[in-house]
């Protein structure tokens, strides 16, 4: 029988668990994909810890690249043979085999590896709707992204030197900041010794950037406000230090008229059509060379525990693979 990752109560790493599963043939409008490479995200470890809460006992993980092994009735576009890429759920990606509905995935191209399919299908889908649909950046627009030298920061930072713009982004260390700044950050800030809301204001002539891209929630929140210029774009896209607490609208009045969103992938691919194209512009991306996926880290898929364990402590750069 092939193998998942499973856990029966949230808590920390040790509680997933390698176990055997049953994986049946695949119903109505659904495949069963072998995988490859499952990329290993953030979110997941929301989900371990009941931050995001799951029905228990549960699987976990939201991407994945591999095989499709046999499709359901009423499949059209998918084969058994296709090389496929999924990320956004439903979660059970931590898997040797699995089923899945058919709408959730796409064909990977040939000229991508499934390790890269793997790493860059949420955080590069993630990047895209950042880029090109929450804000649309425009050539000559100065951004600020945290977490830098991360997944999605840098695919963020090498997607949007290439529309033009002048990229800031914050990273815990020197060697961070080298890494971000060969993938496009034109101003690399040490977070642990710089402020960078002072930073952003220096670097700016004191304008301010018109979008903020924060991932990491309590801790940098405030400040990530006070970097806009009027009129300016709060994205919250992530709470890595924790959920932001609640606070008065009215400041963003007293700030200039700010804007805030707290947008999900889920919602920007719920349709299959913006899945394809979303899909298909980042894979375009890749392919031409704009944005390279880097896999800076690669574990047994059986480890998932000691990768979850590196992630959270902010050990990792770029994206992490578990392979089956």
């Amino acid at each position: 029988m092939p193998h998942a990752i499973r856990f029966h109560q949230p808590g920390g790493p040790e509680v997933l668990k390698w176990e055997e599963v049953a994986v049946g043939d695949p119903g109505p409008n659904e495949a069963r994909v072998r995988h490859h490479a499952v990329g290993l995200n953030f979110i997941d470890i929301y989900h371990r810890t009941g931050a995001y809460p799951l029905p228990m006992p549960s699987g976990i993980g939201l991407e994945g690249a591999g095989v499709v092994e046999a499709v359901g009735a009423g499949v059209k576009d998918l084969k058994a043979g296709d090389r496929v890429a999924y990320a956004g759920g439903p979660v059970g990606a931590y898997a040797e085999v699995r089923l899945i509905p058919a709408d959730r995935l796409v064909k990977l191209p040939d000229a991508l590896s499934f390790e890269q399919g793997a790493a860059m299908m949420l955080q590069g889908m993630t990047a895209q709707y950042l880029l090109r649909r929450t804000y649309r950046v425009q050539p000559g627009d100065t951004l600020l992204i945290h977490a830098a030298a991360g997944g999605v920061g840098l695919i963020v930072c090498q997607w949007a030197k290439a529309l033009g713009a002048t990229v800031i982004g914050t990273v815990g260390s020197d060697e961070k900041a080298a890494l971000a700044k060969a993938h496009g950050c034109d101003h690399p800030i040490v977070y642990t010794r710089e402020k960078f809301a002072e930073r952003v204001k220096e670097i700016t002539g004191g304008a301010g950037v018109p979008v903020v891209y924060d991932s990491i929630g309590k801790d940098t929140f405030m400040d990530s406000l006070s970097c806009l210029h009027p009129l300016g774009m709060m994205v919250l896209f992530g709470a890595a230090s924790g959920p932001v607490p609640p606070f008065d609208l009215g400041l963003l009045a007293k700030m200039g008229s700010l804007f805030i969103t707290r947008p999900t992938l889920f919602t920007y691919t719920a349709k299959r059509a913006d899945l394809l194209q979303m899909s298909g512009e980042l894979f375009d991306a890749v392919v031409s060379g704009k944005v390279k996926i880097e896999v800076n880290q690669t574990y047994a898929l059986m480890d998932a525990g000691r990768a979850q364990a590196d992630l959270e402590a902010r050990r990792t750069t770029g994206s992490t693979v578990l392979l089956p």
